[in-house]
């Protein structure tokens, strides 16, 4: 029903993001990389070599011409190459900090190193005329300080800012983690313990669930009913009641079977949450909305997109309408020309002229990644001497107003986001425990130990404190479970 993804179909998201964009490994078939500078690494070494340094050794002629190029020391350019019929070049090939790794050959015609002969020929030098300009840094340097790699307006000496790479995120903390050795029939027994006969050990049930992912609970579940025929949720529901059943139930949910159930509890009957659909909507994934699509469209024979285009209006409606497509730039290169252009789009759609532009701000926050805004802001800022909440804020009202600030909170830090929104749920009489448990559930396997440090820094208090003073029995218990508290 789902795309195939890490995980077993129906069972949750791949919530984190790839933590390297790039493959060390070598192709197969291809010969080994080594290290010229480190013997018998890769191609072996001959007993006498005339390079004053390990490296590719000089090969007895095997019927192809022989050069007498030398591979260069690092920081030195490259030599001019015997003449082997093709023009010479004074090219020069700059040093950048770091230089050019020696590769073995893979036998492509335009090679102007000499490579040693493995059955591969040696080929002359490259027919192309070289240039005697030397070549860019591509923009690669990163200001110091900022995570987004070089900020600053001025271009490169030789006038060209281009796309760079985005450094990696650090990985986010979870306060769930899949339990190894797992063993499902054994927890499914002890369930069926706690659930049997007069009474219900309530601490057995949370110390299970609340110590298993998302995906070990439905295994849990399906060998439940194999060795005792009987519905896991069913006998939770009969042994378990108010906000303590509640959370139990949405924690043996594939989760796009409970996001979609939320985003239709929302928007069913009289009036609308348009909380949830901005919770939910601004801060998934392509892949995580896609998923949720097809769940509710599976659950309830609707399509999600027209409940919501039904149940809104206005500039909000097209802004959700536009998330609800889940087709949002996932590359991670930042292009500082176009962030620059799209601030000063941004700038004259909004501030600069009579009225708002809304349409310019929702297809930029809706179409570009995350690291790409990040640096959309920060040049909206170098424009006009303030941050883009104050523009938001002051050209928008009401739910459109709240959606924007929303995605403009998840680039900036998503664990503060959702602190937030936990701080919300239990500030002031009474508790909103829908999006307590919401949050609480569907974090506790990505980021709520992010969260939980998030809370603490603005708010001074501890995320556990507010819970304990805010909840009570075994609901309270269950949910210090998840933090790891319990």
């Amino acid at each position: 029903m789902f795309p195939n993804q890490q995980f077993p179909p129906n069972v949750g998201f791949n919530n984190l993001t790839p933590q390297s964009f790039s493959n060390t490994m070598n192709m197969q078939g291809s010969p080994a990389m080594r290290n010229p500078q480190v013997p018998g690494q890769g191609y072996p070494l001959p007993a006498q070599s005339a390079y004053p340094q390990p490296g590719y050794p000089i090969q007895q002629n095997q019927g192809y011409p022989q050069s007498t190029a030398q591979y260069p020391t690092q920081g030195v350019p490259y030599p001019t190459h015997q003449n082997q019929g093709y023009p010479q070049s004074t090219a020069q090939y700059p040093t950048q900090g770091v230089p050019y790794p020696n590769h073995q050959s893979q036998g492509y015609p335009q090679s102007t190193a000499q490579y040693p002969t493995q059955g591969f020929p040696q080929h002359a030098q490259s027919a192309y005329p070289q240039s005697s300009q030397p070549q860019t840094d591509h923009g690669f340097r990163s200001q110091p300080g900022s995570i987004y790699g070089n900020q600053s307006h001025p271009p490169n000496q030789f006038g060209i800012n281009q796309s760079r790479p985005v450094p990696v995120v650090p990985k986010s903390r979870p306060t769930v983690f899949p339990v190894n050795p797992f063993n499902p029939r054994e927890d499914a027994g002890v369930l069926r313990k706690a659930m049997k006969g007069f009474g219900t050990d309530e601490k057995s049930i949370i110390q299970v669930l609340t110590k298993r992912s998302n995906e070990q609970r439905l295994r849990i579940a399906l060998e439940f009913k194999t060795l005792y025929g009987k519905d896991l949720i069913s006998d939770i529901k009969s042994e378990t009641s108010g906000k303590f059943e509640d959370l139990l139930i949405a924690l043996l949910t594939p989760l796009p079977k409970f996001y979609a159930k939320e985003l239709h509890e929302a928007m069913v009957g009289i009036g609308t949450d348009e909380g949830v659909l901005i919770e939910v909507m601004c801060t998934m994934s392509n892949y995580e909305i896609h998923s949720i699509k097809q769940a509710y469209t599976a659950i309830y024979g609707k399509i999600l997109e027209d409940d919501i285009r039904g149940d809104t209006s206005g500039n909000f409606n097209r802004l959700m309408t536009s998330l609800c497509v889940g087709n949002r730039s996932e590359d991670f290169t930042v292009d500082q020309n176009r962030a620059r252009d799209d601030a000063r789009k941004l700038l004259q759609a909004g501030e600069l002229r009579m009225g708002t532009d809304e349409s310019t701000f929702n297809m930029i926050l809706c179409s570009r990644s995350y690291p790409q805004l990040a640096a959309i802001f920060q040049e909206y800022e170098y424009l006009t001497g303030h941050e883009i909440e104050h523009a938001i804020k002051s050209e928008f009202s009401g739910d459109i107003e709240k959606a924007l600030l929303t995605i403009v909170k998840v680039v900036r830090n998503k664990p503060l986001y959702f602190a937030e929104r936990l701080h919300k749920s239990m500030k002031g009489l009474g508790t909103n425990d829908k999006q307590l448990i919401r949050i609480m559930v569907t974090r506790c396997e990505v980021d709520l130990g992010d969260i939980v440090e998030a809370f603490q820094t603005k708010y001074g208090e501890t995320l556990q404190s507010w819970i304990e003073g805010d909840c009570s029995g075994h609901y309270k218990k269950c949910l210090l479970g998840l933090l790891g508290a319990y």
